[in-house]
């Protein structure tokens, strides 16, 4: 493998693209506003960090209706990199090997978060697109749907709507009988949720009345046991987003839906500097009140709607596929054939990308480190205490309190945003005490602790594999494709040849003051069971084009929404004074598209690194 000659990459931000709106005074015909460059951020620097695929970053208050833009913004490029200068930098997680010889050369990752788009490949290999924004019809049950006259159904529509500006409808079911009347009760609250009825007698003849049982709500948020049985449970969808993480997304979605986000499941989380397609499901709601929310989001849009009888599992994806750019390229047309070729021939190494590891003072696998230590005062003290880095004003001020007064309710009124890592955490603090704080830590989502403590505590069943050890023949059948490396844990067997024994692993683990034969927890949650992980990482469908342009404000992708409106693809003026590469590819889950990327151009992907260089390109 070849030494690592780090080619330095500058990354400049700043772009707002938001979904159109579709409320009613909107000009549909307008296209999308761009905004050339964030100049409250030094001109093209933003600190919506650039992250990857792996599995998510903290979750933030949702941002509703429109852009607010930065809940306080960095200031100049030359504030955010002396924010920035306390990252890590490759070297320091030791990140140092290419597999391949090509010369590397530069180019702007993530100029625009455009620039980098990510679809999910579902379980069943099919790349996940948004492409239908309709609402499936849904054929009632036959018997249902006949024992209501066609007039009585308009009344309860007009009922169900508020149209009719009677309390209710009465149907006169004196000769009906019991069965009848009783698919008379199911039909309407079927066909028409937020609707209940009741048996009245009037003169002595039976009436069946439908009725509001809570006015508009009901209407908005309709019972459960209205919920049809020929439907499946939980509606599927597929989730357009821009600029935001999947965290992030499932507090929007919830929060205007006024459901716990654990309502929703998914089998992936997607990076918050990027557009992503991906599938989502939700529980007992329709595909109606969530099509509804493409009136009223920014940033999202909700389409491909079915409904199912199961949710969506953590892993479940067999893979994420990438179209990136890399903008302002310096290769050569020949230095650029011999880079894609290796990556699509040979592949990279599959490290962990970058955004595992945090990007302020306080790294994140010192907490993940923590909590195997069953250190939880150094937990809290790690997550909550004030750090230089990159922090918004409002984590700032939290911090300061918390050193100061040790109160996690202070704390947290410190805090607009409460739905954070931190603010959880706070919650937790204030609701069980400082003496339970293993109860506290459980008030974050799990996807909220495992991105809070990097790579170690995040289990993925996809990089679980059957190992076992090679005889020198059999290794000759196999390929470097092949080979797997353990992560740490009880239920895994470590190779026995001379340099990549258990004892170095025992070694490596005991300088952290872990026990290589004792890594479960006390707390089970928070065991580590270990896993394989492969080597090297070969992309499928690659492919690639340089792109020569000359306005870096015009995108250069052309996206899911851009296609449902109709837009035009994005046209290249071939003598262009810019050059991009653009390219895709797919890769398995738990890999990370910038460690490919990192191979073709021999850069470092640190955001400590880039944005060093970013102000100086700036400048």
């Amino acid at each position: 493998m070849a030494d690592a000659e780090p080619m330095q990459v500058p990354v400049p931000g700043g772009e707002k693209r938001a979904c159109p709106a579709l409320e009613e005074e909107v000009d549909h015909s307008s296209k999308r506003p761009r905004v050339q460059k964030d100049e409250k951020n030094g001109g093209g620097l933003s600190h919506n960090l650039p992250q990857d695929e792996g599995e998510g970053s903290e979750a933030e208050e949702p941002e509703l209706l429109e852009e607010d833009g930065e809940v306080e913004a960095v200031g100049s490029g030359e504030a955010f990199a002396e924010m920035m200068k306390h990252g890590l930098t490759e070297l320091d997680v030791g990140i140092l090997k290419f597999v391949s010889e090509h010369k590397g050369f530069s180019g702007i990752l993530k100029e625009r978060y455009s620039d980098f788009v990510v679809h999910e490949i579902n379980k069943e290999g099919k790349i996940v697109r948004l492409d239908d924004l309709s609402v499936p019809e849904e054929q009632p049950d036959q018997t249902e749907s006949q024992v209501l006259t066609e007039e009585q159904k308009q009344e309860m529509e007009r009922l169900q709507q508020f149209k009719n500006k009677e309390d209710s409808v009465s149907i006169e079911v004196a000769d009906y009988t019991k069965e009848k009347r009783t698919l008379v009760h199911k039909a309407i609250k079927t066909l028409f949720p937020g609707l209940e009825t009741k048996t009245e007698e009037r003169e002595g003849k039976k009436f069946i009345v439908a009725y509001h049982a809570a006015g508009k709500k009901a209407l908005a948020a309709p019972r459960k046991h209205s919920w049809p049985k020929s439907r499946g449970a939980f509606c599927h969808f597929v989730l357009y987003k821009e600029n935001k993480d999947t965290m992030e997304a499932i507090n929007v979605l919830s929060k205007f839906l006024r459901v716990r986000p654990n309502a929703f499941s998914y089998m992936g989380t997607k990076d918050k500097r990027a557009i992503t397609v991906q599938e989502i499901a939700v529980l007992k709601i329709t595909a109606e009140r969530l099509s509804h929310l493409n009136k009223c989001l920014v940033n999202f849009k909700l389409g491909n709607f079915c409904y199912k009888k199961h949710p969506l599992k953590l892993g479940e994806l067999q893979g994420n596929h990438f179209t990136v750019v890399i903008r302002n390229i310096t290769g050569t047309a020949e230095q650029i054939q011999q880079a894609m070729t290796s990556l699509r021939d040979t592949g990279f190494i599959n490290y962990y990308g970058m955004q595992r590891f945090g990007t302020t003072a306080v790294p994140t696998y010192q907490v993940g480190k923590a909590i195997l230590q069953d250190n939880w005062n150094e937990v809290i003290d790690l997550i909550l205490k004030p750090r230089p880095g990159a922090e918004k004003g409002y984590l700032v001020k939290c911090r300061e309190e918390w050193a100061q007064s040790q109160d996690p309710e202070a704390a947290l009124k410190k805090l607009p945003v409460k739905r954070c890592v931190e603010g959880q955490l706070l919650r937790g603090l204030s609701m069980y005490g400082k003496k339970n704080i293993v109860t506290a830590f459980a008030m974050l989502h799990r996807c909220q602790w495992s991105g809070c403590t990097g790579c170690g505590l995040t289990p993925n069943p996809n990089i679980t594999c059957t190992a076992y050890i090679l005889s020198a023949a059999e290794a000759e059948t196999h390929s470097i494709q092949d080979v797997v490396m353990p992560l740490p844990g009880f239920d895994v067997i470590y190779p026995t040849h001379h340099g990549n024994s258990p004892a170095g692993y025992r070694e490596m683990l005991s300088a952290d003051n872990l026990d290589i034969d004792n890594m479960r927890h006390r707390v089970k949650d928070y065991s580590l069971a270990g896993a394989y992980r492969r080597i090297l990482i070969k992309p499928s469908d690659v492919s690639w084009e340089v792109i020569n342009y000359d306005d870096h404000r015009v995108s250069l992708v052309h996206t899911d929404v851009e296609k449902l409106e109709n837009q035009p693809a994005p046209v290249f003026n071939k003598e262009g004074k810019y050059r991009a590469l653009g390219m895709e590819f797919s890769l398995p889950p738990s890999t990370y598209a910038t460690m490919a990327i990192r191979e073709v151009l021999k850069m470092d992907t640190s955001i400590k690194n880039q944005t060093q260089l970013n102000t100086s390109w700036l400048n």
